[in-house]
């Protein structure tokens, strides 16, 4: 009994080693796609925010034109 032992003790400690370091990547790997999520949406914001602005330029071209007589009302 005593040399299975000493053979799977340390087989299963390299396992549970290799799962701990398994674990830790997988934690680093959660907080990366956290902060990628968390970027994304503030470029989904901003490019929200540049199409508004964007609309609101179209509109007041539309107005300049008008008053210039470029395009009929």
């Amino acid at each position: 009994m005593s040399e299975v032992t000493d053979i799977v003790v340390p087989m299963l400690q390299r396992i549970q080693s290799q799962l701990n370091r398994m674990s830790d990547d997988i934690s680093n790997l959660k907080e990366d796609v956290l902060n990628i999520k968390v970027r994304v949406s503030l470029l989904e914001e901003g490019q929200a925010a540049m199409n508004r602005r964007l609309d609101h330029f179209d509109i007041r071209l539309e107005r300049i034109e008008r008053r210039l007589e470029l395009i009929s009302a």
